[in-house]
């Protein structure tokens, strides 16, 4: 879909749908904005008519299609209520533009124009971006093993601004929107993909796709390298799978090989972001339920926002080394799978006592963590992972949670979830946390038990980061949504992206 800024009067839109998006109104007191009564007066005053008649009323995610039947050169008007002006924030923008995106879609309508009122709370650029990154989002669908497809999607949406706004900045914030939004649908993508599609060697393969295009440099550990450098908390979960594992590691903003090293003035801060990539999760010997196992191709969720973040952050040139790692495998039963009681020796060196198979997304992040921190001595390493149902159980399907080391990071963290419309919620990690993760056969025990189990499988990592700042984000809740909404399609939802290229846009203010 092509979005366009356009300062042309809405009267003139010869489109299929022209979106018209209104404030609450007051029974007894309401008055049109000025270019929504141009269009009405050309529309033979259909919608003041609706709103007479108490047929529109401008309640949050409130829609009416109105059929001119005049010289309008729009075939069909859509109202979209945005409720009360004050409590509209990015949100509510995005949920409009998908209302106009579904709208247009339902009737089969290809061009399509959205009106942008005028707002005293939102810039030209934000507005534009929340309104773009909507209609992307929106537009999504996943069908590609379907004989029949879900239908026509809109080729081309304008966003009509006020003459005499900001133009450029609308422009700069709508490209930014189309490329977050672009991303988010590529995690999507990826962790909608049935797990007989995508084992770690396909998911590998495809990170290398996306790489390519985005401009991103890509190197993929393949098992012998692996054993040679000594992951062996990761091998340990690959055990029981035919299909080999695989470490994917993007680079973006690296310094050319065999380019002179950087004065420390001129270097680059370096980010990484490690990614739990669990293909598929049969919870090993340790068996999920069947019911438990129907959505666990999700569990590479936190890999493919990665992947995702990385090529976002690439296409919109960000000034800043950034460094991506999923550990790619997938945890199933067989006669050469890890065992309870097994003690397996990480990456670190540090040994893990097992207890439970199904707790295998800790082992990955152990390695892949581990070796972030050595292999790149990143200024903060920020983790996604689908790690625990505690976490589903403590903030339901509404938040992730935020664990780490780092106040100011975690605070920054909790600030971009906010803005991007991606929720977090903080937990804390005391030293009592980290100590009761010590083992008594082994350095480390894998579990805590049921009581604060995101904490706890939080503490367990904090072991493998040393004392460089870090956050893990438990996405378990999120990653994934059986409801739809116009803006979310049931599956997979991409949770991440956006919160993390907001944090990463605003790092050179960011003092750890």
């Amino acid at each position: 879909m092509h979005v366009t800024i356009e300062t042309r009067s809405p009267v003139e839109a010869a489109v299929d749908l022209l979106a018209l998006p209104l404030v609450a109104l007051d029974p007894a007191h309401w008055r049109l904005p000025p270019r929504v009564a141009a269009i009405d007066h050309a529309a033979g005053g259909r919608i003041a008519q609706a709103v007479a008649a108490g047929d529109f009323k401008g309640k949050r995610g409130e829609t009416l299609l109105i059929h001119p039947q005049s010289t309008l050169p729009a075939k069909r008007l859509l109202l979209i209520g945005l409720g009360e002006e004050a409590a509209l924030g990015s949100d509510g923008w995005r949920d409009t533009a998908a209302l106009a995106l579904q709208g247009a879609q339902q009737r089969r309508c290809q061009r399509v124009a959205l009106l942008v009122p005028s707002s005293r709370r939102s810039k030209p650029a934000a507005l534009a971006q929340a309104l773009a990154e909507g209609a992307v989002l929106a537009s999504y669908r996943f069908d590609r093993y379907r004989s029949k497809k879900n239908g026509a999607q809109v080729a081309q949406l304008a966003l009509l601004l006020e003459r005499g706004s900001d133009v450029r900045a609308a422009r700069a914030g709508a490209a930014s929107g189309v490329v977050l939004a672009e991303c988010q649908n590529l995690a999507r993508d990826l962790s909608n993909e049935p797990p007989n599609a995508l084992p770690p060697v396909a998911l590998a393969r495809e990170a290398e796709k996306a790489a390519r295009a985005a401009g991103v440099q890509v190197r993929v550990l393949a098992p012998a390298e692996l054993r040679k450098r000594g992951f062996g908390a990761l091998l340990a979960v690959a055990r029981g799978s035919a299909n080999e594992p695989r470490v994917i590691v993007l680079e973006h903003g690296a310094a050319p090989r065999g380019a002179k090293k950087a004065t420390r003035g001129a270097r680059r801060p370096t980010v990484c972001l490690v990614g739990k990539g669990v293909c598929f999760d049969s919870g090993g010997l340790s068996l999920k339920p069947s019911t438990s196992m129907t959505t666990m191709k999700h569990d590479m969720s936190g890999g493919a926002a990665v992947i995702a973040a990385v090529c976002a952050a690439a296409r919109l040139r960000l000034p800043l080394h950034l460094v991506g790692i999923v550990g790619a495998v997938e945890n199933m039963p067989s006669g050469t799978a890890y065992r309870p009681d097994d003690i397996v020796t990480s990456l670190s060196g540090q040994t893990i006592e097992i207890s439970n198979t199904d707790a295998e997304g800790r082992l990955v992040l152990a390695d892949t963590l581990h070796f972030a921190r050595t292999e790149f001595a990143p200024a903060a390493i920020i983790d996604l992972a689908t790690l625990t149902g505690a976490c589903s159980v403590a903030l339901g399907k509404w938040a992730a949670a935020i664990v780490g080391n780092n106040e100011p990071l975690a605070e920054r963290m909790l600030a971009a979830g906010e803005a991007s419309g991606e929720r977090y919620w903080r937990l804390p990690l005391w030293d009592v946390h980290r100590e009761f993760m010590r083992g008594q056969v082994a350095d480390l025990k894998q579990t805590g038990g049921r009581d604060g189990g995101t904490i706890t499988a939080s503490a367990f990592l904090a072991h493998f980061v040393g004392d460089t700042p870090w956050i893990h984000l438990d996405i378990a809740s999120v990653a994934n949504t059986e409801k739809g909404s116009a803006l979310q399609p049931a599956g997979a939802t991409g949770f991440g992206v956006r919160s993390l290229l907001e944090l990463l846009r605003g790092w050179s203010t960011l003092k750890l």
